[in-house]
Parts: structure tokens; C-alpha cells; sequence
């Protein structure tokens, strides 16, 4: 997944990357900025793992340092999937023989599965806390809330929005992901889509009768 980039900083990583390792002086010639601009634009995108430091001598003068794009920065610009994800569900969905495409959505769905990993055992509110942490290593902007005693996991930036605004069967996938990951019944108590700041995914409290809503949960 891409990580979330400001515009400017987006646009220069690019310039970086079309014009190859450049110093400091390089990149303020170029890019008609500060040095100490520059530096702090370098700072922020080697924080994210995109942008790396190099340490150049030649001949016997005093080394310099030049900056690349890093294989991550690369991913990061060429991560344009969206239009072929956009097709390719499509596609998926006009296979007109329902038990191959009920196929292949269930090996979409436990490859996704696998990738984030299961966390089904111990209390709700830890393993819900694992997962946060493996999108979170993805790119995911999430976090932990709690509602009724039970945590919620907040996702405030949808990987699948594009997709989604197409057709929101996407959100159910994705749920149930979260419940394969999990081990229990989850819900999709709000999304992006209906106008909300972010999609929120709470466990289904009617499908564990052991639990009381209008109690606190020991969770």
C-alpha cells in the first residue's frame, strides 16, 4: 500500500527519481528551494524509508553525500493499481459460473487473510490490537476506540475507495477478512462512504450471546 505522501513532498520524490542521485546544492538548483527546505523534505522521506543517503569520494578530494530513491520510493510512485484492481473485480464478478467465482473470491480472501495474519486467540481487544498493528505496518491509518465495552477498529483511510464507490460488496470482503484474522463475527458499523470521517468495524455482539450489550464487557 502507498504511504501517504503531501503533494509536495510527492513531487519531489519524483524529481528525485527522474533525475537520479543528486546532492543538497543539486536538488535547491533544481527545485528552486531552500537547502534548508530541501533537507527537510529529505528528512521526512527517509523517515519513511523512501529516500536514502549515499556517501560519494572521488579522487582525493572530500567525500559528498548524494541522495537516491530507494526501492520502497520507487514501489511508491509506480503503486498506481487502482484502475486494474477496478477491472479486475469486474471481471471477477462477471464470471457467470457462481461456484468458480465463489472460488476464486475465497482464495482472494484467505491470501488477504494471510497476509495480515490470525490473531484468534486471547482477549478480543488484544487481538483486535494485532491487527491494527499489521495494517498499520501496510500503510493503514487505524486505530483502536472503544464502544459498549468493546474496542472498534477505526480505518480513516480506505485502501479500496475508488473500488468501493463502485461497488461496496468490496467492504464486505474486507470484513470478512477482519473476521477470518480475528475469529469472530465482525460489522461494518459506519463507512466513508455514507459520509462518515472514517469506516468503523466492531465485533457483532448478537453473534456471541455470552455478551451483554447494556453491560460493561470484560473484553
Amino acid at each position: 500500500m502507498r504511504t501517504a505522501l503531501e503533494s509536495i513532498d510527492g513531487d519531489f520524490l519524483s524529481q528525485l527519481h527522474r533525475s537520479g542521485p543528486q546532492t543538497v546544492q543539486e536538488l535547491c538548483t533544481g527545485s528552486g528551494v531552500t537547502a534548508t527546505a530541501v533537507r527537510q523534505r529529505l528528512t521526512r522521506l527517509q523517515g519513511q524509508g523512501l529516500v536514502a543517503r549515499e556517501r560519494i569520494r572521488q579522487g582525493r578530494g572530500r567525500p559528498h553525500y548524494v541522495y537516491r530513491v530507494t526501492d520502497k520510493g520507487a514501489r511508491q510512485l509506480g503503486d498506481n493499481y487502482g484502475d486494474l484492481a477496478l477491472i479486475l473485480w469486474r471481471e471477477l464478478h462477471a464470471i457467470d459460473d457462481t461456484r468458480v467465482r465463489d472460488a476464486v473470491t475465497s482464495r482472494v480472501r484467505e491470501a488477504l487473510v494471510g497476509r495480515l495474519g490470525t490473531y484468534r486467540e486471547g482477549q478480543i481487544r488484544d487481538r483486535m490490537r494485532r491487527l491494527a498493528e499489521s495494517l498499520s505496518v501496510r500503510g493503514y491509518d487505524v486505530e483502536i476506540a472503544e464502544s459498549s465495552g468493546l474496542p472498534v477498529l477505526r480505518e480513516h483511510n480506505c485502501p479500496y475507495h475508488e473500488l468501493a464507490d463502485q461497488d461496496r460488496e468490496i467492504c464486505n470482503l474486507e470484513r470478512q477478512v477482519f473476521e477470518q484474522t480475528l475469529g469472530v463475527q465482525v460489522k461494518l458499523s459506519q463507512c466513508c462512504l455514507d459520509g462518515h470521517k472514517c469506516c468503523e468495524f466492531e465485533v457483532d455482539v448478537s453473534s456471541m450471546p455470552q455478551v451483554q450489550v447494556s453491560s460493561p464487557v470484560p473484553v
